[in-house]
Protein backbone atom coordinates (compact mmCIF):
# COMPACT_ATOMS: atom_id res chain seq x y z
CA UNK A 1 0.00 0.00 0.00
CA UNK A 2 2.94 2.28 0.89
CA UNK A 3 5.93 2.71 -1.32
CA UNK A 4 8.89 3.19 0.63
CA UNK A 5 11.91 5.45 -0.86
CA UNK A 6 15.14 6.64 0.17
CA UNK A 7 14.99 10.82 0.46
CA UNK A 8 16.36 13.73 1.44
CA UNK A 9 15.16 15.10 4.95
CA UNK A 10 16.24 18.75 3.40
CA UNK A 11 13.48 18.81 0.53
CA UNK A 12 11.27 21.13 0.34
CA UNK A 13 8.01 18.21 0.56
CA UNK A 14 9.47 16.81 4.13
CA UNK A 15 9.83 20.36 5.89
CA UNK A 16 5.89 20.74 6.65
CA UNK A 17 5.98 17.17 8.37
CA UNK A 18 9.69 17.59 9.99
CA UNK A 19 8.67 20.74 11.30
CA UNK A 20 5.36 19.47 12.85
CA UNK A 21 7.22 16.15 14.39
CA UNK A 22 10.36 18.52 15.85
CA UNK A 23 7.88 20.75 17.67
CA UNK A 24 5.61 17.86 18.98
CA UNK A 25 8.79 16.03 20.39
CA UNK A 26 10.26 19.37 21.44
CA UNK A 27 6.68 20.19 23.40
CA UNK A 28 6.84 19.05 26.72
CA UNK A 29 10.24 18.39 27.53
CA UNK A 30 12.70 19.80 25.53
CA UNK A 31 15.60 18.73 26.81
CA UNK A 32 14.25 15.46 26.62
CA UNK A 33 13.98 15.44 23.15
CA UNK A 34 16.38 13.79 20.68
CA UNK A 35 14.95 14.22 17.30
CA UNK A 36 16.58 14.90 14.69
CA UNK A 37 16.49 17.89 12.44
CA UNK A 38 17.33 17.78 8.72
CA UNK A 39 20.76 18.79 9.25
CA UNK A 40 20.64 15.46 11.55
CA UNK A 41 18.85 13.46 9.23
CA UNK A 42 21.52 14.83 6.56
CA UNK A 43 24.34 12.98 8.54
CA UNK A 44 26.76 10.67 6.15
CA UNK A 45 25.61 7.89 9.31
CA UNK A 46 21.83 8.13 8.91
CA UNK A 47 19.90 7.15 6.38
CA UNK A 48 16.67 8.78 6.04
CA UNK A 49 13.50 7.20 3.91
CA UNK A 50 9.42 8.79 2.87
CA UNK A 51 6.27 6.63 2.55
CA UNK A 52 4.14 7.53 -0.06
CA UNK A 53 0.52 6.52 -0.25
CA UNK A 54 0.00 7.55 -4.27
CA UNK A 55 0.96 11.78 -4.43
CA UNK A 56 0.72 11.81 -0.51
CA UNK A 57 3.32 11.79 2.01
CA UNK A 58 2.41 9.21 4.41
CA UNK A 59 5.24 9.34 6.64
CA UNK A 60 9.23 9.02 7.04
CA UNK A 61 12.18 7.01 8.93
CA UNK A 62 15.15 7.28 10.03
CA UNK A 63 18.27 4.61 10.49
CA UNK A 64 21.45 5.47 12.33
CA UNK A 65 24.49 3.46 12.57
CA UNK A 66 26.15 3.15 15.76
CA UNK A 67 28.32 0.84 15.45
CA UNK A 68 29.30 -1.80 12.31
CA UNK A 69 26.43 -4.03 13.86
CA UNK A 70 24.39 -1.20 15.84
CA UNK A 71 21.30 0.41 14.64
CA UNK A 72 19.06 3.42 16.04
CA UNK A 73 15.47 3.69 14.76
CA UNK A 74 15.62 7.93 14.28
CA UNK A 75 12.75 10.22 13.72
CA UNK A 76 9.75 7.86 12.45
CA UNK A 77 6.23 9.98 12.03
CA UNK A 78 3.33 9.13 10.71
CA UNK A 79 1.77 12.25 8.92
CA UNK A 80 -1.63 13.12 10.87
CA UNK A 81 -3.92 12.26 8.20
CA UNK A 82 -1.90 8.89 7.33
CA UNK A 83 -2.57 7.66 11.54
CA UNK A 84 -3.64 4.49 11.77
CA UNK A 85 -3.11 3.02 8.38
CA UNK A 86 -0.13 0.77 8.53
CA UNK A 87 2.56 3.51 7.97
CA UNK A 88 4.01 3.42 11.03
CA UNK A 89 4.37 -0.56 10.97
CA UNK A 90 5.57 -0.55 7.43
CA UNK A 91 8.46 1.88 8.01
CA UNK A 92 9.60 0.43 10.80
CA UNK A 93 9.27 -3.30 9.13
CA UNK A 94 11.64 -1.14 6.59
CA UNK A 95 14.12 -0.01 8.91
CA UNK A 96 14.32 -3.88 10.43
CA UNK A 97 14.89 -5.26 7.07
CA UNK A 98 17.71 -2.65 6.03
CA UNK A 99 18.78 -3.48 9.69
CA UNK A 100 19.28 -7.05 8.60
CA UNK A 101 20.51 -6.58 5.18
CA UNK A 102 23.35 -4.61 6.72
CA UNK A 103 24.63 -7.39 9.19
CA UNK A 104 23.27 -5.04 12.09
CA UNK A 105 23.05 -7.83 14.85
CA UNK A 106 20.96 -5.22 17.43
CA UNK A 107 18.90 -2.10 16.56
CA UNK A 108 17.79 -0.03 19.66
CA UNK A 109 15.60 3.34 19.98
CA UNK A 110 14.87 6.04 22.85
CA UNK A 111 11.49 7.27 22.94
CA UNK A 112 9.49 8.59 25.92
CA UNK A 113 7.17 7.75 28.83
CA UNK A 114 4.34 10.13 28.60
CA UNK A 115 1.51 8.28 27.56
CA UNK A 116 1.14 10.14 23.85
CA UNK A 117 3.65 7.72 22.93
CA UNK A 118 2.03 4.40 23.80
CA UNK A 119 1.05 4.12 20.33
CA UNK A 120 4.54 3.90 19.10
CA UNK A 121 5.14 1.92 22.32
CA UNK A 122 3.06 -0.72 20.93
CA UNK A 123 3.83 -0.83 17.58
CA UNK A 124 7.61 -1.23 18.95
CA UNK A 125 6.92 -3.86 21.06
CA UNK A 126 4.77 -6.72 18.77
CA UNK A 127 7.95 -5.99 16.43
CA UNK A 128 9.58 -7.63 19.13
CA UNK A 129 11.88 -4.49 20.94
CA UNK A 130 12.02 -5.03 24.32
CA UNK A 131 13.19 -2.55 27.59
CA UNK A 132 16.65 -2.36 27.44
CA UNK A 133 19.47 -0.15 29.38
CA UNK A 134 20.25 3.63 28.02
CA UNK A 135 22.52 3.25 25.01
CA UNK A 136 25.38 5.15 22.83
CA UNK A 137 24.93 8.85 24.44
CA UNK A 138 21.49 8.63 26.00
CA UNK A 139 21.29 9.16 29.81
CA UNK A 140 17.99 7.56 31.56
CA UNK A 141 15.55 9.77 32.90
CA UNK A 142 12.11 9.93 33.77
CA UNK A 143 11.56 11.45 30.23
CA UNK A 144 12.50 8.68 28.41
CA UNK A 145 13.05 4.62 27.38
CA UNK A 146 14.97 2.62 25.82
CA UNK A 147 13.80 -0.37 23.14
CA UNK A 148 15.86 -3.06 21.50
CA UNK A 149 15.60 -5.79 18.59
CA UNK A 150 18.08 -8.43 18.72
CA UNK A 151 18.43 -9.39 14.89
Amino acid sequence: MFAIRPDDPTAPHVADLLAFHLADMRGTNPEFAFALDSTGLSAPNVSFWTAWNGAELAGFAALKQLEPHHGEVKSMRAAPAARRTGVGRALLLHLIGVAKARGYTRLSLETGTEARFAPAISLYQSAGFVPCDAFSDYQPSPHNQFFALKL
